[in-house]
């Protein structure tokens, strides 16, 4: 399968990304088969460059945008915007904040409340004792 993505270019901390035709098997960074554009995010505004006749022609022949792909493809102007990304700009959904990364690679999970809030058992309860079996016991007299 082939698959339109983005490959990171740039130095650290200065991303700039090239609009790359790649085989899904490829790694990120690897092998790809047409470079189809170039994205930087850190200029204000970002700076798309697609050559809109590659990327029809890959289009055509199969080739399936990745999600930031398809976003940047559609600011140009050579797809139209997927269904759901419309639906969340027009009900104003912003993305969902990512979990700490600390905590997920130590494996920490926090206990429910319902855990902590619990009283727990005190020193002085007696231990419950059956009334049968007490009374039983006092009612037998050793005989003579």
């Amino acid at each position: 399968m082939i698959k339109i993505r983005l490959r990171r270019v740039g130095s650290k901390k200065k991303p700039q990304y090239r609009l790359v035709v790649a085989d899904v098997r490829s790694p990120r960074d690897g092998r790809f088969i047409d470079i189809i554009g170039h994205y930087n995010p850190l200029t204000d505004p970002e700076t798309v460059v697609i050559a809109e006749d590659k990327a029809r022609h890959w289009l055509e022949r199969g080739a399936q945008p990745t999600d930031t792909a398809a976003r940047l493809l559609a600011k140009v102007g050579i797809i139209e915007e997927p269904k759901a990304r419309k639906e969340k700009i027009e009900a104003g959904i912003t993305t969902k904040p990512k979990a700490s990364k600390k905590k997920a690679k130590a494996g920490v999970e926090e206990e429910p409340e319902t855990n902590k809030r619990e009283p727990k058992a005190s020193i002085t309860e007696e231990p419950e004792t059956n009334k049968d079996e007490s009374e039983a016991d006092i009612a037998e007299e050793p005989e003579k």
